[in-house]
């Protein structure tokens, strides 16, 4: 009779929203076309910046400088912020109750073993960054320790150059990784939405202003922040390997002619990879890369100062760890020494990072799905910050036994372009060495170039993840024209250049950063999981209390029809939009249509295409994985 009385409430396909599975990206029905606004408003303004780089890099540079300064003066400690408060907030999110739900469907497994997801992962935290900050940062700060922390050249001064570099590279960076990935793995592959920025603030927004300008501007803003950010790293590896050609050929200095020579050939390559379709043979050539670059760190071990590094590695670390609060509290107030220390180096790298989040961020994103939020973020944290700790330590460590032994000579200031190469001059093999470095060095910046331009592509095409080709090749050439005027900007010290136009163009991105959090947890807490946890919570108990105050010990639990407000769903409204809307069933032109949960099945018999779309995810798949984790090395 109970079952009788009963009157099911309306839902979309008549489903409960706590026993909706989840809705992968692959589920749904959209047809994927160029925005016109979005892809016109980021290409007109990052082709103006390069004409007007390029006609007038005096007015350019006179412009950044006003720009830079007032950022740096009113908004550095917002960088500092945003570092804190996403790497504080994803702690919480992982060990909080939403730490078990699927960036999935129900029951999904991950799509990779843990295995190759952890393989994928340390090929994210290796690439340009180790090869050109690897050894110089750390000598660096023990030459000239950051402000109000030790004499230059001490014990002390070891430990905590090593440190300080750990806070840069570490677990910081790797938060914001996190944040954006998981939260667009979560709205792609939990509730079927585009790989878009966009897509996390469904919620927050409404379903109007996401498809519509709000959202529009997240994802140029992302674009815009991504551009510059790999050119950033692009022109690092410019800066690299033009100093090996230099060494190797005997000339006497770097001109910016040879400069912009460099970045041609090396985005005729590019270009060359993008409409040829030889993605497959670029990304072997990544991993071949990959193998190098831990190759060449692990040849450091064993020829340099080994014992050394044994000591010296876990000193560093524990040197992290003890003084991260420490580190963390330093800003403007600690004085203009401080102030200039910060510009140069910590906000520098946090504005770096949040500008590679929504690449990298997508790409961990696209090789996470089935992981639970917890397995996510604690990995994808805690895993490349492992690695790069050996590798810096190593990178760092040698470099410095090497300058106290004398042997990379007499030095005021550290170039960081020459370190490697003068480290590797007292190796055996110092002949090819330095043409291994730029072979190295050329393939991350190709595979910078490609993947990042098809993640740009995806940005631009309302979430295609196959984008046109021209798009493709377009965003590269940007990207390749925005590395020129930052290089030529910084004149005799080209990487003032390259840092100041990554944080100006990180400000807006570190706003989206903040909005992201507020957007994931609003998701969460609708998910599927979590109303059957609260449902959970509520049922045993008021059940355990009742059947106590009842029977004493001797009752059990049973599921039978309560009182309207009597329930375990007394306190949720289960028809309110912010729980249903979601995983309402629509067709190509957004439509609804009937869809059965239990079967598959949709309504109208619209079948997905399993051939040809399958084939080109996969493909698709593969351009972007293990090249993107590379291009994360890129920068780092």
């Amino acid at each position: 009779m109970r079952s009788i009385d009963y009157a099911r409430p309306k839902y979309p396909h008549d489903i409960h929203p706590a026993l909706v599975p989840g809705i992968a990206i692959d589920d749904q029905r959209r047809r994927y076309s160029v925005d016109k606004l979005v892809f016109g408003v980021a290409g007109v303004l990052t082709v103006a910046f390069v004409i007007w780089g390029i006609v007038d890099p005096a007015g350019v540079g006179e412009v950044a400088d006003i720009a830079y300064g007032w950022t740096m003066a009113h908004l550095g400690w917002l960088f500092n912020a945003v570092a804190t408060v996403v790497l504080v907030a994803l702690l919480i999110l992982a060990f909080s109750r939403y730490g078990k739900i699927p960036l999935g469907k129900d029951g999904e497994k991950p799509e990779f073993s843990t295995f190759s997801w952890v393989a994928m992962l340390f090929a994210a935290g290796l690439g340009i960054g180790v090869m050109f900050w690897g050894p110089s940062e750390p000598l660096t700060y023990f030459i000239t320790p950051p402000p109000l922390t030790n004499d230059p050249e001490s014990v002390e001064a070891l430990h905590q150059a090593l440190a300080q570099t750990y806070y840069h590279w570490g677990f910081h960076a790797w938060a914001m990784y996190a944040l954006v990935g998981g939260a667009v793995a979560y709205a792609a592959y939990r509730r079927g939405r585009s790989l878009l920025m966009s897509s996390i603030f469904e919620r927050l927004f409404g379903k109007r202003l996401t498809e519509g300008w709000a959202g529009q501007l997240v994802d140029i803003f992302a674009i815009i922040a991504t551009l510059f950010g790999t050119a950033a790293a692009l022109g690092i590896a410019v800066l690299q390997i033009g100093q090996g050609v230099v060494i190797v050929s005997g000339a006497s200095e770097l001109t910016n002619t040879a400069m912009i020579l460099i970045i041609a050939v090396l985005s005729v390559g590019f270009v060359i990879s993008a409409v040829s379709g030889v993605s497959r043979g670029i990304r072997y050539l990544s991993n071949i890369n990959i193998v190098l670059t831990i190759g060449f760190a692990g040849m450091l071990f064993i020829l340099g100062p080994t014992l050394f590094l044994l000591n010296l590695l876990p000193s560093g670390v524990m040197q992290y760890i003890g003084s991260l609060f420490e580190m963390m509290a330093r800003s403007a107030s600690w004085g203009s020494d401080t102030l200039e220390f910060q510009s140069a180096w910590t906000v520098y790298y946090w504005a770096w990072w949040i500008s590679w989040s929504p690449f990298v961020g997508i790409f961990i994103a696209r090789i996470s799905r089935g992981r639970t939020i917890r397995q996510f973020l604690l990995g994808v944290i805690l895993i490349p910050s492992s690695l790069l700790f050996v590798a810096y330590g190593i990178m760092g460590g040698t470099a410095i036994s090497m300058y106290r032994d004398g042997k990379l000579g007499e030095m005021d200031s550290v170039k960081p372009a020459e370190v490697l190469f003068s480290m590797v001059a007292n190796l055996p093999f110092s002949g090819f060495l330095p043409i291994l470095i730029m072979a190295i060095l050329a393939i991350f910046f190709v595979t910078a170039a490609d993947s990042a331009s098809v993640v740009m592509g995806i940005l631009t095409t309302r979430g295609s993840q196959n984008p046109p080709k021209l798009i493709v090749v377009f965003w590269g050439i940007v990207m390749g024209g925005i590395a020129v005027v930052m290089l030529l900007l910084g004149g005799d010290t080209a990487l003032e250049g390259l840092q100041s136009l990554v944080i100006i163009t990180a400000v807006p991105f570190a706003l989206v950063m903040l909005l992201i959090i507020v957007a994931w947890v609003r998701e969460l807490r609708s998910d599927p999981h979590t109303l059957r946890q609260e449902y959970a919570e509520a049922a045993v108990s008021n059940a355990v209390v009742d059947g106590v105050d009842r029977y004493d010990d001797d009752f059990r639990l049973e599921v039978v029809k309560a009182e309207p407000g009597e329930g375990a769903g007394a306190g949720v409204d289960s028809t309110h939009a912010d729980y249903t809307d979601w995983y309402q069933r629509t067709d190509e032109d957004g439509e609804p249509v009937g869809f059965d949960f239990a079967t598959g099945e949709w309504a109208d018999g619209w079948e997905p295409e399993t051939d040809d779309t399958t084939a080109d995810d996969t493909d698709d798949t593969d351009r972007t994985g293990p090249d993107g984790a590379e291009q994360n090395g890129a920068r780092s």
